[in-house]
This record gives structure tokens, C-alpha cells and sequence, in this order.
């Protein structure tokens, strides 16, 4: 049987990506996982993936959440680092 640290680890992305996937589109981490395993398997999926990540971002700013604009920049960081497409 799978965990889901194995499933995260088979999908490219780290939990981190997931999660800001899960809190951008409002679904539970495992479905998080799932989308984010599709996407970067496609041609624009890491594109979609990355601007999901700069939304998250601006929608913290807005809400004034520095920390969570701080901790979100980490993660898009190491994203464009993993996946240049």
C-alpha cells in the first residue's frame, strides 16, 4: 500500500506545491496531489501550476498575511528551480 509520502514523492512535487495547489483550488491534499501529478505531466501544467502559486501569493498580500507571502515565495522559488518549462 501506498502512503501518501509515497505518492507525493512519485508526483514531482514537493508538499509544499501541493499544499498551495490544495489552498488555490480549495480541494484536499490528496485530490491536490493528484491534479498537481496530472498538470506537470502536461504541456501548460506547469505553467498553470506556477501561476496557482503567484495567485495564492497575491491573495495573501491582499490579505495583509506577509508570512504567508514570505513562506509562498519559498515554494515558487524551488518550483521554478524543479520545473524551467
Amino acid at each position: 500500500m501506498l502512503t501518501i509520502e509515497d505518492c507525493i514523492e512519485l508526483s514531482e512535487l514537493t508538499e509544499d506545491e501541493i499544499l498551495a495547489i490544495a489552498e488555490h483550488e480549495h480541494i484536499p491534499e490528496m485530490v491536490a496531489l493528484e491534479l498537481g501529478n496530472y498538470l506537470v505531466h502536461t504541456a501548460d501544467g506547469e505553467r498553470r501550476i506556477r501561476n496557482m502559486i503567484c495567485e495564492d501569493m497575491e491573495r495573501a498580500r491582499s490579505c495583509g498575511n506577509l508570512q504567508r507571502v514570505a513562506s509562498l515565495k519559498l515554494v515558487l522559488k524551488h518550483y521554478v528551480d524543479t520545473h524551467p518549462a
